[in-house]
């Protein structure tokens, strides 16, 4: 959802499709919210509110969605066989040149292009939660991508008012591999009783400018996402540094995953 808000503020007609249909409207409810808070805090005006809302069309058909479009971005569960199959069916309702993008946080760009029809026209453009705050926005190339589509990526995560890095493709990427490692010593740092969750993320705030603590991000990212991120740079890389903690199996197991749950590291169920 942050993600087609992004796009319908920056005036682009903008398809958001969902293989769950009860998605949709928590999707339409959850920007409206959004860009209600926006009006509220005087960063949004009501025309350029009602203009987004009038941008956004919802479908539950992926071949619909994708008819005829100039640009697909996949922002599915994080299992790169389910993306590959989102994305190859979506290529064959799209535009010919049409731009293809995952917004994986970890996965192999590579190896999910290895089973799309038009790989040189395919990369990573991983957003950062939440999305419509969030600035930054990694554009991963994988070598068989066209330099044209990397400059094509450029621009539009440059017309979406974000700020672009450019990585090449390698297990968690910059952001992810260097952010997940903090998350994961935080966690330990907890299960030894060295801290409290609130006074980690405190410390880091005050004590390094970070605009969000590592534990407080990752109730939002979602800790089954973080399991997984670390199951897979573990795998991947090796190295006790990406070895999940036995707090996070824990939580996961219990099904404290965060925001979206009510509970994980915080208590998200008070105000």
């Amino acid at each position: 959802a942050g993600i087609a808000q992004v796009s319908a503020m920056a005036g682009w007609d903008t398809r958001l499709t969902d293989a769950d249909e009860t998605a949709l409207p928590s999707a339409r409810e959850r920007i409206e919210r959004n860009l209600a808070g926006a009006v509220e805090r005087g960063k949004v005006n009501t025309v350029s509110r009602d203009a987004a809302l009038g941008k956004l069309f919802f479908s539950p058909s992926l071949a619909a969605a994708c008819d005829g479009v100039d640009l697909v971005i996949e922002a599915v569960v994080e299992d790169a066989g389910i993306k590959q199959e989102v994305l190859a069916r979506a290529a064959r309702a799209a535009s010919e040149g049409a731009l293809f993008a995952t917004n994986t946080s970890s996965l192999s760009v590579t190896a999910i292009a290895q089973r799309l029809p038009r790989p040189e026209r395919f990369l990573g453009l991983h957003f950062f939660n939440p999305v419509h705050i969030m600035k930054l926005v990694e554009i991963v190339v994988h070598p068989g991508a066209a330099a044209a589509t990397r400059e094509e990526a450029l621009a539009i995560v440059r017309a979406l008012g974000k700020e672009p890095v450019v990585v090449q493709d390698s297990p968690g990427f910059a952001s992810s591999r260097l952010g997940l490692v903090l998350g994961l010593e935080a966690m330990r740092m907890v299960e030894q009783g060295v801290a409290s969750a609130a006074d980690i993320d405190t410390a880091m705030k005050l004590g390094y400018n970070h605009p969000m603590g590592p534990l407080q991000l990752t109730d939002l990212v979602g800790l089954d996402v973080r399991l997984k991120i670390a199951e897979y740079l573990h795998d991947s890389l090796g190295g006790t540094q990406f070895e999940p903690p036995a707090i996070l199996r824990r939580l996961v197991a219990e099904g404290k995953l965060g925001k979206k749950t009510g509970h994980g590291f915080y208590d998200w169920t008070t105000p």
